[in-house]
């Protein structure tokens, strides 16, 4: 009977009724790093898939009639504003009236091009890692995190063991028992962020590799394509 009620006043209840300041502020900044690192992983995989499906409307750009038709489409089906940005950009670059006055007037168009693609692919590169950080610093800090916590509570439960004056094995795997508790939710912690930070790693390398072959082909349109264009109307 005594067996029975103290195993059910074990567990993580128990630890908390037990812990000290430390132990609390441990569970606290785990909860915090699981909601931050979960709000992160949602959004992210919203936004990426997102991306991946707008990333099919690549195709059907070069499909159209014209430059401005082709961006208007690709803004229409571009809901995260990956490539049509882009594609806009690069073509005001070439626009030698829309540089009247300024430095870029004595830029060579070509060069402007790529300068305008390669802020481009900045920007976009900077705003896919975004959150990426944090993802992986929390899953390489929280098992560590949730360690602490459980070194914090054996060592408190050897202490007040001690201090009792009788050891006896059950009244010392009680409470480690619960103090391990830590560890495992530093694991659960950990393990998502990680699996996030891997699979929203791979989507943005593809985004990239994609952006960077649409850049190519846009810089070879705009500067290649349209020199061809002009010397076949002046013969």
């Amino acid at each position: 009977m005594n067996d029975n009620l103290a195993n059910q006043n074990l567990g993580f209840t128990h630890y908390w009724a037990q812990g000290d300041a430390v132990s609390h502020s441990v569970a606290y900044i785990l909860l915090l790093m699981s909601i931050v690192s979960w709000y992160y992983i949602l959004s992210k995989a919203w936004t990426s898939w997102r991306i991946r499906k707008s990333a099919t409307a690549l195709e059907g750009f070069w499909s159209a009639p014209s430059m401005p038709d082709a961006i208007g489409f690709l803004r229409q089906s571009d809901s995260e504003n990956i490539y049509a940005p882009m594609a806009s950009q690069a073509l005001e670059a070439v626009n030698v009236k829309s540089h009247a006055g300024s430095l870029n007037a004595t830029v060579d168009p070509g060069e402007l091009v790529t300068r305008t693609l390669r802020q481009q692919m900045n920007r976009v590169s900077s705003r896919l890692e975004n959150g990426l950080t944090l993802l992986a610093s929390v899953g390489s800090t929280a098992p560590f995190i949730g360690l602490f916590g459980t070194v914090w509570g054996i060592y408190h439960a050897l202490v007040a063991v001690s201090t009792s004056g009788t050891i006896q094995i059950d009244k010392v795997a009680g409470p480690v028992g619960e103090a391990l508790i830590m560890t495992a939710i530093g694991l659960v912690v950990a393990i998502p962020a990680v699996l996030g930070y891997n699979a929203f790693t791979r989507v943005n390398r593809i985004t990239m590799s994609e952006l960077d072959g649409f850049a190519h082909d846009l810089h070879a349109h705009l500067t290649t394509g349209a020199r061809i264009g002009s010397e076949r109307r002046q013969s």
